[in-house]
């Protein structure tokens, strides 16, 4: 479990082809603080993944055909930043929203403008995903917590605050790049519950 408040960042090491599946190499940031252990949970780019090996500041995952198939992870490459989060303590304040890591859908970036001291980002909406995007919902983009400002045919904005474009890698999306999107879980759970009437 996650709160899509993003505190770190990692560099791509290597990623490479194991059986269908990947195996990433991440130099993450936080690992003296947070000290993940092997079977730890933790959030790269909104994905809930296992660590598997960890040397110094170098964390090992593999991430499954799944995964490669939701998410952006295939296409990331050596030198690449990607947002981490560790999982959540019992206890910690929840300040965003509860996040799974369980990305619903990968989406592209469609423009991004200056708005007051921060941006205006609008991102694809699937389809698939339409009646979970909705204003003043949560969604979560490439793991971090924003609430959607205004939505449309195909597409919804978040309103970014200056924190969020410089401590995350949401600054530096430009338009055509994809991003991670996870609905509320809430709203997984109450649309299932609709649907399943």
């Amino acid at each position: 479990m996650f709160s899509g408040l993003v505190s770190y960042r990692a560099t791509v090491v290597e990623r490479k082809d194991a059986r269908g599946g990947n195996t990433l190499v991440l130099r993450c940031e936080g690992v003296a603080q947070e000290q993940p252990q092997v079977k730890d949970s933790i959030a790269v780019n909104g994905a809930c993944l296992t660590a598997t090996r960890i040397e110094g500041e170098e964390i090992w995952f593999d991430v499954v055909p799944e995964t490669l198939a939701r998410t952006d992870l295939g296409a990331l490459q050596p030198g690449d930043l990607v947002n981490l989060e560790y999982s959540l303590r019992m206890g910690e304040r929840l300040g965003g929203h509860f996040v799974y890591g369980h990305v619903d859908a990968r989406a592209a970036v469609i423009s991004r403008a200056p708005e007051g001291q921060g941006e205006r980002v609008r991102i694809e909406r699937p389809e698939a995903l339409a009646r979970a995007i909705c204003e003043k919902a949560y969604v979560a983009v490439d793991g971090v917590s924003l609430t959607v400002a205004k939505t449309g045919p195909g597409w919804f904005e978040v309103a970014v605050i200056p924190e969020t474009l410089v401590r995350t890698t949401i600054g530096h999306r430009p338009d055509g790049s994809f991003v991670n999107l996870e609905i509320d879980p809430f709203a997984r759970y109450a649309l299932a519950a609709m649907e399943s009437r």
